[in-house]
């Protein structure tokens, strides 16, 4: 898949969930997500609970609290919909510190928030223990179409590629004098979109015309086999198999 490449959600470290496979990991966080949306809204324990399985793994893996939360912050915009939620709602209403809000609104804004969160946490976990490289390894090592594990690489490599190519078009507009301030200057910009547009466009078939060159037909060559044993399954797939029991007990108790 190419040399490695680091994204800034990834805290090096070597724990024992580092050294995982990067599939078992997948596999993981995806039935980890799977059983917190079929837990139902009213065992709110149960969601306590996935946050503590969430913590014992966060501690694991040596990531920092601060650095978890930290990177939350993604999920501002759905926290800002959860809040409307209660004021929008139609239903059965109550009155709350002098304010009348939707009850199906105020189930509806928990159930957003508690699993929005457990499954933001999870996947900032996930990234934080996991290499992109080894990401996109473990989508290949799942049987992901290989089409789509091709598009997500490119898209990911080239995406700091052409940040990096609009960093260096802001320092030659600054060096020559350039701040842009107002809408007279979007003309400025409008040009230096289109320049780098025209460059990305360039490099990509550049790019292209090296690869089939070097004998690319469709299909990136697999440089690291990457397995898993039995016991790191098993390992990994703890979080998910407890996750399970809180969930059946959520819907029978």
């Amino acid at each position: 898949m190419g040399a490695g490449h680091a994204h800034r959600l990834y805290r090096h470290g070597h724990s024992a969930v580092h050294g995982l496979p990067p599939h078992t990991k997948l596999a993981a966080a995806f039935a980890f997500v799977v059983v917190v949306v079929s837990t139902p809204r009213e065992a709110m324990w149960a969601f306590g609970l996935y946050a503590v399985l969430l913590a014992l793994v966060a501690y694991a893996a040596r990531v920092p609290a601060g650095f978890l939360l930290k990177r939350l912050l993604i999920e501002v915009p759905f926290v800002a919909f959860a809040v409307l939620m209660p004021f929008v709602a139609e239903g059965e209403r109550v009155d709350v510190l002098g304010l009348s809000l939707s009850v199906s609104g105020l189930w509806g804004a928990w159930n957003v928030l508690a699993k929005g969160t457990l499954g933001v946490a999870a996947s900032v976990l996930l990234a934080s223990t996991t290499e992109l490289r080894e990401l996109l390894l473990g989508l290949q090592r799942l049987k992901l179409p290989p089409l789509l594990v091709q598009i997500a690489s490119f898209m990911i490599r080239y995406g700091d590629v052409i940040t990096d190519e609009m960093r260096r078009m802001r320092i030659a507009r600054e060096s020559r004098g350039f701040e842009a301030k107002g809408v007279r200057h979007w003309g400025v910009l409008a040009k230096s979109a289109g320049a780098l547009f025209i460059r990305s466009y360039e490099r990509g078939e550049r790019v292209h015309l090296a690869m089939v060159s070097r004998g690319y037909a469709g299909a990136m060559p697999v440089i690291d086999e990457v397995t898993a044993s039995r016991a790191q399954w098993s390992y990994a797939l703890t979080l998910p198999f407890a996750a399970l029991v809180v969930c059946l007990l959520g819907w029978t108790l």
